[in-house]
């Protein structure tokens, strides 16, 4: 997504502010910003925040220091959703509601969303594009760490 707009942080922030006001304004919403919209939804806690351009747009978010950058948080979100629209990686739909049967949706999403980030920090470490083939075998990983058995194991449940 930042791709699409930009690379400077601004830019990509305003977006999130963009479709937050037309949600607000009862403007119409179109593919990409339902999306964002749904996340921005799932996520009250943020919304204060986009309520405040001028925060929202110079606020600095310290990992190091234990914070949340909501704005990366989120783009993870609509990430998935993007991968779950277009089915790619192969196979992204069925591990997506495996993993939904054993847990709720929002927390099935975030094991999502680590391996999401975990694939996109390895690209940015060794400058190359994301390999989206690496997102599966992280998620049935992490799933499987999580039940405390083999993701195999663990069955269709859907």
């Amino acid at each position: 997504m930042n791709m699409l707009y930009g690379t400077r942080r601004e830019t990509y922030r305003q977006i999130f502010l963009d479709c937050w006001r037309r949600y607000r304004e009862g403007l119409l919403l179109e593919g990409l910003e339902e999306r964002i919209v749904s996340v921005i939804l799932e996520h009250p806690e943020y919304q204060a925040l986009l309520e405040n351009d001028e925060k929202a747009l110079t606020v600095e978010f310290f990992p190091q220091a234990g914070e949340t950058n909501p704005f990366a948080h989120m783009s993870l979100h609509v990430a998935l959703l993007e991968l779950l629209a277009s089915g790619d990686p192969p196979g992204i739909l069925q591990e997506y509601r495996k993993l939904q049967a054993r847990l709720d949706a929002h927390a099935a999403d975030h094991v999502f969303l680590e391996c999401l980030g975990e694939m996109l920090w390895q690209a940015q470490r060794e400058g190359r594009a994301p390999h989206i083939q690496e997102l599966l075998p992280c998620v049935r990983r992490l799933a499987g760490d999580r039940h405390g058995k083999n993701w195999e194991d663990v069955g269709d449940g859907a």
